[in-house]
């Protein structure tokens, strides 16, 4: 039986039911001023695309009261001030704003190009990737850059983003053993992951590739080069043209 914390969105909202073709999120209390809308259990683009279109709506809301928006693979994190917006009214502004089952965003998100030249020392991995799926390392490197990807979610490390559309060819387990410090820039693989290490920092991810680009600085107006909802292109370059984006 579900407490009212873990309940659906008829608390605080009348009682007035959506129809069952909208599937209800769960709502759930995070301490007295935060909340975690979840629409479902899996890593699904259905799912993450009714994330992103919430926190969309929430966003362009524009209320004082809203503090942090904070999208994952099947969740929106929403903190707010309760001297701006009670939780019974942020309830109703969610429920207001709840996307349709298909997930469709309300505006085309923005695409990212991200350059990456793959292999060799800033690819480490990329060799043994590709013998274990029977490929080439050209082979990975065109089939990684091939798909246009969706930025599900930022964590880990900030500006780090977890992309999904990878390619069934290129899944791959993470190591086995994590190195100590994995550079900045650094483009992996982990499962059916992959993503983009925007700082030097511990991990497991397979490295195929690295990126010249910044993908979080503190100097710029805004820190983070790619944001969740994005869309994202790797573009392959050479060792030469990596060289001259990184002292640009």
């Amino acid at each position: 039986m579900q407490s009212e914390s873990q309940g659906d969105l008829n608390h605080g909202t009348g009682g007035r039911r959506r129809s069952t073709a909208h599937p209800l999120p769960r709502i759930l209390l995070c301490g007295e001023t935060a909340l975690s809308v979840e629409f479902g259990d899996d890593i699904q683009p259905s799912i993450n695309g009714r994330v992103h279109a919430l926190s969309q709506a929430l966003r362009e809301l524009g209320h004082p009261g809203i503090l942090e928006l904070n999208p994952t693979y099947r969740s929106l994190f929403v903190q707010y001030d309760p001297w701006e917006l009670s939780h019974e009214q942020l309830l109703i502004y969610i429920d207001r704003a709840l996307p349709p089952a298909s997930g469709e965003r309300r505006e085309s998100p923005d695409v990212v190009e991200i350059p990456v030249c793959y292999g060799g020392e800033l690819g480490p991995d990329l060799d043994e990737l590709a013998a274990m799926h029977g490929l080439t390392p050209e082979s990975v490197a065109a089939i990684h850059a091939s798909p246009v990807y969706d930025v599900v979610m930022v964590g880990f490390t900030p500006g780090f983003p977890y992309l999904s559309g990878l390619d069934h060819r290129l899944v791959t387990p993470r190591k086995e053993v994590p190195r100590k410090v994995v550079p900045a820039g650094s483009v992996g693989i982990a499962d059916r992951q992959t993503g983009i290490y925007s700082m030097d920092s511990p991990g497991g991810w397979q490295i195929i590739g690295r990126t010249p680009l910044r993908l979080f600085d503190l100097n710029r107006s805004d820190p983070f080069l790619v944001k969740p909802g994005d869309i994202l292109r790797f573009t392959p370059v050479t060792r030469d043209d990596f060289e001259s984006l990184a002292h640009s």
